[in-house]
C-alpha cells in the first residue's frame, strides 16, 4: 500500500489539500497516542487507565453515529463506507479529542465527565457550523477545547490535569527535553503541512505582549506572566489545539490576527480573575470567527441595487 492510496482523494476543506490535510491528521494521532501511552507508564499521569480508553470510544462512536446520521439525512454514502481505508481515516479526528479531553481534564473516577467532554467535542463539528463559500460549511470551534472548556464550566467539581504531572517522573534534563520535543514536532508539522505558523508565531507573541503588559501596569517582575510558557500542557494547547486547521482562518493576515485576539482575550480575562482562560480566550476568538463568517455570507448573498435608469423626457432634454 502506498502513500498515495491510503490518503483519500476527497477535498473535505475548500482550498486545503486534503493529503496533507489527512497526513497531519495521523501525524498528530501518532503523537498524541506515543505521549498518552508514555504519560500513563513513565511520565505520571495521574488519571486512571480507563480515562483515555473510554474518552476514545465515546468520540470514536460519535464520529461513526453522527456520519451515518447524516449521510442518511443527505442521502448519500457514509465517508466510512467503500472499504478499510476509508474506515480507518475516519478515525484520527476521533482519537485526537478522546486523547486530549483524557489528558487535560481531570474527573477523579467519575467516568462520564470525560465521556460528557469527548462526546460533545465530536458533536461540536455538527452543531456549530459556519459558511466558508461554494455551498460548503465549516465547524467553528476546535473539538477538544470546547469540550473542556464546556466540562470545567458545567461541572465545577473537575478540574485541569495537575501541570506537573507531563514531567513528574523524570529530572534533570529531562524536565526541558520533553517540552522541547513536543515543541520541535509541533512546529515541524505546522511549517511543512498545515500552514498554521503565521498563526502560531502571532499567539507566542501576543501571549508575550500581554505578559510585559501586566507585568509594568501591576508593577510585578516581568518573568512572572511566562511561567505557564515552561509547562508541557502550555505547549500542547499552542500546537495542537490553537493552530487547528479546521476552525482557523487560511490566510497568514487573519491568521495573524486570529493569535493576537486569542492573547488578547487571554490577557483580559487573568486580569478580571477568570479562570480557564486560555479554552476561554480560543473559543470566544472561534465564535466571534463563526458569527463574521455569518455576516459575509449574508453580505454576499445580499440583494443588488436595482440599477438607475435616465427618464426618457430627461434624456431628450439633455
Amino acid at each position: 500500500m502506498t502513500f498515495e492510496t491510503f490518503l483519500p482523494t476527497l477535498n473535505f476543506y475548500p482550498n486545503r489539500n486534503p493529503k496533507l490535510r489527512f497526513f497531519a491528521l495521523w501525524y498528530f494521532t501518532i503523537l498524541i497516542t506515543v505521549w498518552t501511552i508514555l504519560g500513563h507508564t513513565v511520565l505520571g499521569f495521574e488519571q486512571s487507565y480507563a480515562l483515555p480508553v473510554v474518552s476514545v470510544a465515546t468520540a470514536v462512536a460519535m464520529q461513526y453515529l453522527l456520519e451515518w446520521v447524516d449521510a442518511r439525512a443527505n442521502r448519500r454514502q457514509p465517508r466510512f463506507s467503500g472499504g478499510l481505508i476509508p474506515a480507518l481515516n475516519m478515525l484520527p479526528p476521533a482519537i485526537i479529542p478522546g486523547l486530549a479531553c483524557a489528558m487535560l481534564i481531570y474527573p477523579n473516577s467519575r467516568l462520564w465527565a470525560v465521556v460528557f467532554a469527548s462526546g460533545l467535542s465530536i458533536a461540536s463539528k455538527v452543531l456549530f457550523r459556519a459558511p466558508v463559500g461554494n455551498g460548503q460549511t465549516q465547524h467553528i470551534f476546535n473539538p477538544s477545547n470546547l469540550g473542556i472548556m464546556a466540562t470545567l464550566l458545567l461541572f465545577p467539581w473537575v478540574g485541569l490535569a495537575p501541570p506537573y504531572q507531563f514531567t513528574e517522573n523524570v529530572t534533570g534534563a529531562w524536565d526541558w527535553v520533553i517540552p522541547g520535543i513536543i515543541l520541535l514536532a509541533g512546529i515541524f508539522v505546522h511549517a511543512k503541512f498545515t500552514g498554521r505558523l503565521p498563526l502560531v508565531m502571532a499567539w507566542l507573541a501576543g501571549f508575550a505582549a500581554q505578559g510585559l503588559i501586566r507585568a509594568a501596569v501591576f508593577g510585578m517582575p516581568w518573568v512572572v506572566p511566562f511561567v505557564p510558557v515552561t509547562s508541557a500542557a502550555f505547549t500542547l494547547f499552542t500546537l495542537f489545539m490553537i493552530p487547528d486547521p479546521a476552525t482557523t482562518p487560511l490566510k497568514p493576515w487573519r491568521q495573524v490576527a486570529f493569535g493576537v485576539a486569542v492573547a488578547a482575550i487571554y490577557g483580559m480575562l487573568f486580569v478580571i480573575h477568570v479562570v480557564f482562560g486560555l479554552f476561554i480566550a480560543l473559543c470566544a476568538t472561534s465564535a466571534t470567527r463563526g458569527a463574521g463568517l455569518y455576516i459575509l455570507a449574508a453580505w454576499k448573498q445580499r440583494p443588488e441595487a436595482p440599477a438607475l435608469v435616465a427618464h426618457p423626457a430627461a434624456s431628450a432634454a439633455d
